[in-house]
């Protein structure tokens, strides 16, 4: 009970405010190892292969805590969707239209009826697979507000069977290289 207040308050803060205020350069690729070591624990027994490919430097200006939120949330459907032993990962990259957080998986997929209200707050695809799996029904409307107030936008690519493709993306506005040659590629 006490996660579904959390997440409805959340959620709350995130459809009545506008941009997310106090910003900074965040870290993607830093944040996105984290997230990374955290999905592995979440997998534990199940054995995800989960991979992060990530371009060193690459920054979005933005509230660091509402975007570990959304990205964590990503993360954790990918896994939970995914049979044992499937693959998920995640890719940071950027082109002329801006910056792309992928988060790809092998998973059951999901059908083309269902892509457009994902992000509908309490929406479940199979309510009783998804109760199964836990979770609030919220996450994705989170994801959604996250990146709404980060003027991006999040697109889903899904077959049944297939898995699916959850991709933010942000403007070239509020996207920075650093000068850092870390280079974020796991397995």
């Amino acid at each position: 009970m006490k996660i579904l207040v959390d997440d409805l308050l959340l959620l709350a803060r995130l459809e009545t405010g506008g941009n997310p205020g106090h910003g900074d350069w965040v870290d993607v690729p830093e944040l996105l190892s984290g997230l990374l070591e955290e999905g592995r624990l979440l997998s534990g027994v199940r054995h995800h292969r989960i991979t992060l490919e990530a371009e060193p430097g690459l920054m979005v200006f933005g509230n660091e805590k509402e975007l570990r939120s959304a990205f964590a949330n990503l993360l954790a459907n990918a896994i939970n969707y995914t049979p044992d032993g499937g693959d998920v990962g995640l890719e940071w990259s950027a082109d002329a239209s801006g910056a792309h957080l992928r988060v790809r998986d092998t998973g059951i997929g999901i059908e083309a009826q269902h892509i457009d209200r994902l992000t509908e707050r309490f929406y479940r695809v199979d309510t009783g697979r998804s109760k199964s799996r836990g979770g609030t029904g919220l996450g994705l409307a989170i994801v959604k507000h996250v990146l709404m107030r980060h003027s991006a936008r999040l697109s889903i690519d899904s077959e049944p069977g297939q898995g699916s493709t959850f991709t933010c993306s942000f403007p070239p506005g509020i996207v920075h290289r650093s000068g850092l040659d870390r280079h974020w590629k796991t397995a």
